[in-house]
């Protein structure tokens, strides 16, 4: 029931803000997104699976340089979203599937590239998730992963995973780092690479990104504006005239491969 509660969330959340993923710069571009394209080592011929595929920025990207790629979401409204954008970019390779993360409708060994970028912190069974895109990539497939992440340490890890759900109740978690590593890890994939990236969030933007109302908007400037020290510092919170303007957050992208059994 919990389960089905944060993917109801998540519909709601993304079917009316679609149209925000589809022109957000933060989805939009970013070295990460340069990073993913630059290792995984497309040579034209692939089949590409985009799980939660948000405003299709990775799809989009992905089109041009591999034979077919499938962008899959859970929510319509951001399908469609991604679907306008991607065809008024003349990209005529990919399809859209509506679909479950941790239940994905497709059979074992369908993709050559599986990948996942800035969607599995909404998901409320993340292994799930990751067992499953082992079990739909090829033998020797690539799986690349990225997503923001939440510090090592647990008081600072509680402090940016709250002050996400304030904003968006539709986040479940941002897992640690070495959460990720291990669960990709004993899902059966081997790890090849690693990439860490700041993030920078412009409070304002962050905040319109979900139409946060002003009443919990300002209910979160000072849950910030009154934390610790410490976490002013660890996350670079930038404060003027009692407002916070910005603060710093950071993600992976991990590049795994489904080893030959």
């Amino acid at each position: 029931m919990a389960e089905d509660n944060t993917k109801a969330n998540v519909q709601a959340q993304f079917g009316k803000n679609a149209r925000n993923y589809v022109t957000s710069n933060t989805h939009a571009k970013g070295e990460d997104l340069q990073k993913l394209l630059e290792i995984s080592q497309v040579k034209g011929t692939e089949k590409c699976l985009d799980i939660a595929t948000g405003g299709g920025h990775v799809a989009n990207a992905l089109a041009p340089v591999v034979k077919e790629v499938v962008a899959l979401d859970l929510t319509t409204e951001i399908l469609a979203a991604a679907k306008g954008f991607i065809d008024s970019n003349g990209h005529e390779n990919v399809t859209f599937v509506q679909g479950d993360a941790e239940r994905l409708p497709f059979d074992d060994h369908s993709f050559d590239v599986v990948t996942c970028r800035i969607a599995a912190h909404h998901f409320p069974n993340v292994l799930a998730f990751v067992r499953e895109a082992f079990r739909v990539v090829k033998a020797e497939g690539t799986v690349l992963f990225i997503d923001n992440v939440a510090p090592e340490r647990d008081d600072f890890d509680s402090f940016y995973n709250k002050i996400e759900k304030d904003r968006d109740p539709s986040h479940y978690r941002a897992w640690k780092k070495s959460e990720w590593y291990k669960m990709i890890e004993e899902a059966g994939f081997e790890i090849e690479e690693s990439y860490r990236f700041k993030k920078h969030f412009n409070f304002n933007n962050w905040c319109q990104m979900m139409n946060l109302e002003p009443k919990k908007q300002e209910i979160l400037t000072e849950h910030m504006i009154t934390s610790s020290y410490e976490l002013h510092d660890k996350f670079r919170l930038k404060i003027n005239d009692g407002k916070v303007e910005s603060f710093m957050g950071e993600s992976i992208l991990i590049k795994a491969i489904k080893p030959q059994m």
